[in-house]
C-alpha cells in the first residue's frame, strides 16, 4: 500500500531494504496482487525491531490479515515467545498456517478467528506488545481495552494513524478517518502512555506503557 512520503523517496526506502525470504515474498507478491492491507518490509522491520528491543515474548495482534505482521513478531520474539494471529476471516487465517508452517514458526503462533477486541478482551493476561490494525472505525474501543492488557514498559503500537493524510480534514465525511483522529488524540491524551507517531509508509503509532 503506498504511503504519505514523497513517493521517491518512499521508493528509495524500499529499494535499499535486504531482501527478504521466499515466504514473505510471496506474502508481499499476494498481497500486491490481491489488495491485500499489510504492513510491507519497511514497518516489518521496525515490529521486528521494536519488539528486539524490549525483549518482547508474548505479542498480541489486533487483526492479521494473511499474518504478514504475524511473522515479523514471531520471528522476534523467537523460540519460547508467544504471538497471538486475530482475524474475522478463516480463509485469511488458513492462508497465515501455511506460510507460518513453511517459515518454521507455527509453534509460536496462536490462532483466533472472530473478533479481535472479543479475543483480547478475553485474555486474562498482560502483554509485552499489542499491534493495532483492526477496522478502523473500531479503533477507539482499542483504547479502552489496550491499558488492561499490556505491562508497564510494554509497546502499544497502531497502524495507519495518518490514513493517507486525511487526518488532517476538518469536517471529515468517512466514519473512518473521524475515528483515526479521535484515536490519535485520545492516545496522546492518555497520561499512562507516551505516545510518538512515526510517519513511515502511512503512519505508525508507537506508545509506551509508564
Amino acid at each position: 500500500m503506498p504511503g504519505i512520503t514523497e513517493s521517491a523517496v518512499d521508493q528509495y526506502m524500499l529499494d535499499i531494504l535486504p531482501p527478504r525470504d521466499s515466504v514473505m515474498q510471496e506474502m508481499e507478491s499476494q498481497a500486491a496482487k490481491r489488495d491485500i492491507s499489510i504492513v510491507g518490509p519497511a514497518v516489518g522491520r521496525v515490529l521486528y525491531q521494536y519488539a528486539r528491543l524490549i525483549n518482547a515474548k508474548k505479542v498480541f495482534e489486533l487483526g492479521s490479515a494473511i499474518g504478514y505482521s504475524t511473522l515479523w513478531f514471531a520471528r522476534a520474539v523467537g523460540e519460547g515467545g508467544e504471538v497471538f494471529y486475530t482475524d474475522g476471516d478463516p480463509n485469511n487465517a488458513d492462508e497465515a498456517r501455511g506460510y507460518f508452517r513453511r517459515a518454521g514458526v507455527s509453534e509460536r503462533i496462536h490462532i483466533g478467528v472472530g473478533d479481535a477486541l472479543e479475543q483480547l478482551a478475553t485474555r486474562q493476561r498482560e502483554f509485552d506488545i499489542i499491534f493495532n490494525d483492526v477496522d478502523k472505525e473500531f479503533y477507539p474501543r482499542v483504547l479502552d481495552l489496550v491499558p488492561n492488557h499490556l505491562r508497564r514498559g510494554g509497546l502499544f503500537i497502531t497502524d495507519n494513524v495518518l490514513w493517507y493524510g486525511r487526518v488532517t480534514e476538518k469536517d471529515p465525511k468517512e466514519e473512518s478517518t473521524r475515528a483515526i483522529q479521535e484515536f490519535n488524540q485520545r492516545l496522546y491524551a492518555m497520561k499512562d502512555f507516551f505516545t510518538t507517531i512515526l510517519p513511515l509508509r502511512d503512519g505508525l503509532a508507537v506508545a509506551v506503557k509508564s
